[in-house]
């Protein structure tokens, strides 16, 4: 069925939303669903000026140990309007007030309790809660407001994505991203990976163990593959994720205010919005950019921008954390290589290429730009279907995070290459 033209925002009923869009995504069977709203925005831009306050901005290349960041991972804000950001290198998190002061900082490298093995990401609570999702020890560190450590819970799976904060309660969500995967082997048995995610999970952190729910089903690619690893005691079978393809659309999720969740999960432009009981797809937003179609041009140059890439990562990486140097690994070699050279695409660029939502119930959507993998405009939107506008391309970056009151953070490089994380305030009308 060919996509709708339309010629001004409007809503329409479809009981089949995802057939509108199967011309414009991935070959993918539709859903049967109940009654979805499709929402279809202009296509014509209604451009915004940037018009942010800087109130802030932290980390230095030298001076105050607390603002020499190693890698900073993620970055959120408590609902009194506080910073937190988590140096992955240095196992820390670091609390900044909302005049830019330093506050306090917890968390180390170890294997106790409120110690990190091997950290992967972080969500602040409204209150002032931290999660950390912890690989090595296979548990999620619950800090208090203050930074003390109030329990550990232990994880259900072996996965850790990308997680984001949910307003009250005791539950996070947990997008597609994968960030990292912990097993342990025995000799002689196999192993197996998780397969690749096909939904989006909310996370309970009520009991010893958390436990898991679906919020939202989406699509994903199958891209596992199995292989034969050496492993002490013999050859084990492992179902591995393979490479992905080349322009594989990727799943972005952000949490709306009331627990639903926005996402996207195809090539087109359709954000849909899942409620929070039973995760069906109450409405759909779209706006008329199709995605267009890889060539052999666009494969080329794309293995190309692969390669370049990948000759110009240093041998060995090297991380600073608090006046100390880690070598971090090595370039990618000739198996790197080989990889770009096969690389396998998918049919379609997408359109989407990040989305944010910010507390007040705005959605950031960012846009490809002119080239397959490059940033375009950003798209303001309300989830009751309103189109706000769109920044133009370069004009503004998508925010790491949101805060109350309009604050925003987003973490950036220096001239000198340090990361740096700028709070600025925003507007109402895109908070």
């Amino acid at each position: 069925m060919p996509p709708v033209r339309p010629t001004r925002a409007r809503a329409v009923r479809a009981n089949l939303a995802a057939a509108l869009l199967t011309a414009a995504a991935i070959a993918t069977t539709p859903r049967a669903v109940p009654a979805q709203e499709v929402i279809e925005l202009p296509g014509d831009d209604r451009w915004l000026e940037v018009d942010f306050e800087e109130v802030y901005r932290v980390g230095v290349a030298a001076g105050e140990a607390w603002q020499e960041f190693g890698t900073i991972g993620r970055v959120g804000f408590d609902g009194a309007g506080n910073l937190y950001v988590f140096d992955r290198l240095a196992a820390r998190v670091v609390v900044v007030g909302p005049d830019g002061d330093f506050l306090r900082e917890f968390g180390r490298s170890g294997e106790g309790p409120g110690e990190f093995q091997s950290a992967m990401d972080m969500v602040v609570m409204p209150d002032g809660r931290v999660v950390i999702a912890d690989m090595g020890h296979r548990a999620y560190h619950i800090f208090a407001p203050g930074g003390d450590l109030e329990r550990m819970v232990r994880m259900s799976d072996t996965q850790v994505r990308r997680m984001y904060p949910e307003a009250g309660g005791e539950s996070v969500v947990r997008g597609a991203r994968m960030l990292g995967f912990s097993f342990q082997a025995t000799p002689g048995s196999p192993l197996g990976l998780a397969n690749d995610p096909r939904s989006i999970e909310r996370i309970f952190l009520t009991g010893d163990e958390a436990t898991v729910e679906t919020a939202a089903e989406v699509w994903g690619p199958a891209w596992t593959k199995r292989t034969e690893e050496p492993m002490p005691g013999g050859r084990q079978t492992i179902m591995s994720r393979g490479p992905r393809r080349g322009f594989e659309p990727e799943v972005y999720t952000g949490v709306l205010p009331g627990g639903r969740i926005a996402f996207t999960d195809s090539s087109a432009y359709a954000i849909r919005i899942a409620e929070r009981d039973g995760g069906r797809i109450s409405s759909i937003l779209t706006r008329p950019f199709p995605p267009e179609p890889v060539t052999e041009r666009m494969m080329q140059a794309e293995k190309d921008r692969r390669l370049r890439d990948l000759e110009d990562r240093p041998e060995n990486p090297v991380s600073r954390a608090g006046g100390r140097m880690t070598v971090s690994g090595s370039g990618g070699g000739a198996r790197a290589r080989e990889r770009i050279e096969t690389l396998e695409f998918a049919e379609e660029v997408p359109v989407v290429r990040g989305l944010r939502t910010t507390r007040g119930g705005r959605i950031w959507v960012l846009r490809r730009g002119d080239e397959p993998v490059s940033d375009g405009p950003i798209d303001i939107l309300a989830t009751d279907g309103r189109y706000i506008g769109s920044y133009r391309t370069g004009a503004v970056q998508l925010p790491d995070a949101f805060g109350p009151g309009g604050l925003a953070a987003f973490i950036e490089r220096d001239e000198l290459d340090v990361q740096t994380v700028v709070v600025k305030r925003l507007p109402r009308t895109v908070n």
